[in-house]
C-alpha cells in the first residue's frame, strides 16, 4: 500500500534543531503558515482556543522498536512512548491558538523546528477530545518535565 501525504503549510519556530526544541511543547510562540491554496480552509478557526496540529518530523532519522525515554531508565516499546524517531515520523500537538492573521496561525505549545511541514489542523473540542478517565500506563508516578 502506498500512502501520500500533502503538506498544507509550514511551521515557523525559534528552534533550528531537534536538540533545541523542548519536549512536548513550550510557552514559546510559533507560527503555522498555511499555504495559499488551503487558506480558505481556515474559515471560522479563530473561534477555537486550541487546535490539534499534525506535522511531519522531516529531520527524524531511523527508529528503534524498543527505546529509553527521559522519564524512565527502563526501555519501553516505541508505540508506548513519544519518541520523535518513529516508523512514520508523524508528530501531534494540542496548541493554544493566540490569533489568526490571514493564513498565519500564531500558536503556543509546539515542539517543532523551523521549516517543519504541517499535515493537518483540526479544532480541539473538549467534550470530544478530553478523556479524564484515561490511564497513562508506565508513566504513572514518573516525574517528568517539559525540559530536556
Amino acid at each position: 500500500m502506498k500512502n501520500k501525504f500533502v503538506s498544507i503549510g509550514i511551521i515557523h519556530s525559534p528552534y533550528s534543531s531537534g536538540d533545541e526544541a523542548p519536549r512536548q511543547g513550550s510557552s514559546e510562540v510559533c507560527e503555522i503558515e498555511i499555504f495559499e491554496q488551503y487558506k480558505e480552509g481556515l474559515q471560522d478557526i479563530e473561534g477555537f482556543s486550541h487546535l490539534h496540529v499534525c506535522y511531519w518530523l522531516h529531520e527524524s532519522q531511523g527508529f528503534r522498536l524498543v527505546v529509553k525515554t527521559p522519564w524512565d531508565e527502563k526501555p519501553h516499546g516505541l508505540f508506548a512512548t513519544r519518541s520523535p524517531h518513529r516508523v512514520n515520523p508523524i508528530a501531534y500537538a494540542v496548541v493554544e491558538l493566540l490569533e489568526r492573521n490571514d493564513n498565519i496561525l500564531r500558536v503556543r505549545g509546539l515542539d517543532a523546528i523551523e521549516g517543519t511541514p504541517v499535515l493537518d489542523v483540526k479544532p480541539y473540542i473538549p467534550r470530544i477530545d478530553a478523556k479524564p478517565d484515561a490511564h497513562i500506563g508506565w508513566i504513572m508516578g514518573k516525574r517528568f518535565s517539559e525540559k530536556k
